[in-house]
Formats: C-alpha cells, structure tokens, sequence
C-alpha cells in the first residue's frame, strides 16, 4: 500500500493575480511557514516555459518543507516537474489519463462542484481527495457554481475519501465547513490576497489544532 500525504487542513492555492512573479516563492513559503499543508499551483497563463519554471521553483521549495506540490489542471507539468499531484475538474483529461501518467504514488484531486455523483465516480475511480464549491461567494470566481454545507453532509455520510471544501472561506465561516465534514479548506485570495501570507494562514491552521 502506498503511503500518500493526508488531504487534511489549509490547502493554500496560487493566484498569479494575487501574486507578483518575483514574489510567487516568497508567498508561497510564508502560506507553508504559516501552516498550509498542501500547496496548489493555478496559473492559466500561455507561456508554457514561464509556468514551467515557476512549477519547478514552488516543487522545490515544498519539497524542502516536505509539503505536496499540487498542479492546477496540467497533467503534463505536474509529470515535467515531478509534483506530488494534480488537480483535475469536470473538463480537464480524464482521471484515467492523469493517473496512467503521473502513477499510482500521484495525488489526484478532482474537481465535483456542487454534485455528489461525480465525487462517488471520482472515488469508484480511486482519485485521492475530492473538492466540492463554491461553498460561499468567492472573490476569485464570482460566477461559481455554489454548493451547500447539506452536501458536504451527505458527500460526508457516503465517501471515504477526503473532502475539500472551496470558494469564500474565510477563518470566520470555515467552522460550518468542518462541522459538515470537510477535512481541507482550498484557500485563495483569504491566503495569498492578505499582506502577510503567513498570518493569514495561521488563522487557518489554528481551526484544525
């Protein structure tokens, strides 16, 4: 049996609108100083070979603090790299085709919205962690999907897998996420979009003492 990182705590999520490029690693660091336990790296930006750089950078900094590096949908950078994982949504390559190419040892995080069915699949599946949002209104994708703290309930009731909970989660509402079953908080702009990154955080790893 393969001995992964748990999927438990602040899951702290890149924003390259949030974070200048030459403070990416510095941000980053202090997210992981202040108590993230799992790192995501999200940029949509074309240039490949500036992504690729920057993935490199944050694996080696969260591979020092023998934290998992997760990359944002790009099966391929996450393999480039050599990331601890992947996270995929509803219309990114199949799980199966992340799983054939990372291995087996990967951490794959599907992306299940405000629907219980597609985490059940997900997990018939064998993907690692599953993420259900937007929990609250979030500043990052204002348009999303919301899901309700009852599915996280009954997606609680049913999965063995672990369950990420996203969008607007601020230290203030997180206490209703993890009453209703969440075992990760995916963060964004409630880390990276604060003045000091690491304060932030350690409002949020202080939920799960």
């Amino acid at each position: 049996m393969i001995n992964k990182p748990p999927c438990r705590g602040l899951y702290a999520i890149t924003d390259a609108g949030l974070i200048p490029d030459h403070l990416l690693t510095h941000a980053v660091e202090q997210a992981i100083l202040g108590g993230a336990r799992l790192i995501q790296y999200r940029d949509k930006n074309p240039d490949a070979a500036r992504r690729l750089a920057q993935a490199q950078a944050l694996n080696t900094l969260c591979r020092r603090h023998a934290i998992p590096l997760i990359i944002n949908d790009d099966v391929e950078l996450a393999f480039q790299v050599g990331a601890a994982g992947v996270h995929v949504g509803q219309d990114d390559p199949a799980f199966a085709v992340a799983r054939a190419r990372l291995g087996d040892q990967a951490l794959i995080g599907v992306s299940c919205y405000d629907r219980l069915d597609l985490a059940l699949e997900a997990e018939r599946a064998g993907a690692d962690h599953v993420a259900f949002g937007a929990m609250f209104p979030s500043p990052t994708k204002p348009d999303e999907v919301r899901a309700s703290l009852e599915l996280l309930r009954e997606a609680r009731a049913v999965l063995t897998v672990p369950i990420v909970a996203i969008g607007g989660i601020t230290p203030e509402n997180a206490p209703l996420l993890l009453d209703a079953g969440a075992d990760a908080l995916a963060v964004i702009s409630g880390v990276f979009g604060r003045p000091d990154p690491q304060a932030a955080a350690r409002r949020y790893a202080a939920l799960f003492a």
